[in-house]
Order: C-alpha cells, then sequence, then structure tokens
C-alpha cells in the first residue's frame, strides 16, 4: 500500500476530491496547514501598511491507496490541482508497511 500526500492550493481541494472520487476512492484526510517552496511568499498591504507574508496557505490530502492503484491516482490529483503556476503544490508518495481498524484491532 502508498500514502499519497498532496499539498494543494485551498481553492483545488474540491476538485482534487471530486478526482478522487472519479477514482474510487472515498476515504481522505485533509489538513490546513502553511509552507513555501519556490514561491517563498508575497509582499502584502493591510491598513496600509506593507508586511512580508513568508508561509502561504495550502492543503494537505492523504489517502492510502493499494499499491496498483497509486499512479492512476497521484495523475488524478496533478491534473486536477495543477494551474501551470509557482505553488500548485507537490505529491509526495511513501510505503505503507501496514494498518490497522481502531474500532477492531484487526490488520488491514
Amino acid at each position: 500500500m502508498k500514502l499519497l500526500k498532496a499539498i494543494v492550493r485551498p481553492d483545488k481541494v474540491d476538485a482534487v476530491k471530486d478526482a478522487l472520487a472519479g477514482e474510487g476512492i472515498a476515504g481522505m484526510t485533509v489538513t490546513e496547514v502553511r509552507g513555501h517552496g519556490k514561491q517563498k511568499g508575497h509582499t502584502a498591504i493591510y491598513r496600509g501598511q506593507e508586511y512580508q507574508v513568508s508561509l502561504l496557505p495550502k492543503m494537505e490530502i492523504e489517502v492510502v491507496v493499494q499499491d496498483f492503484l497509486a499512479d492512476s491516482v497521484c495523475e488524478a490529483i496533478i491534473t486536477a490541482a495543477r494551474t501551470g503556476e509557482i505553488g500548485d503544490g507537490r505529491v509526495f508518495v511513501m510505503p505503507v508497511e501496514r494498518t490497522y481498524s481502531i474500532r477492531t484491532g484487526e490488520l488491514d
């Protein structure tokens, strides 16, 4: 199994959610995060004062999928989240050794 962690723009979460549903993925975890990559933030003005915003708001979407689905799900996330501009995000793919159901204690 693989854990896919996607860091995307906040306005792209619904598009990614729909793309995952199209791939048959029902479960996901979504977390509000802040950070920067090549984008390195921007300058903003608040009440006439200019200030530097270095950590930009992003959303992290996590899904666990079977190995054979990882490539197609990654492609679906990338297609749904892409705007073509710096700051679109990144997808990380990590192996998952095993999972347990908390309710039953069963190994999945």
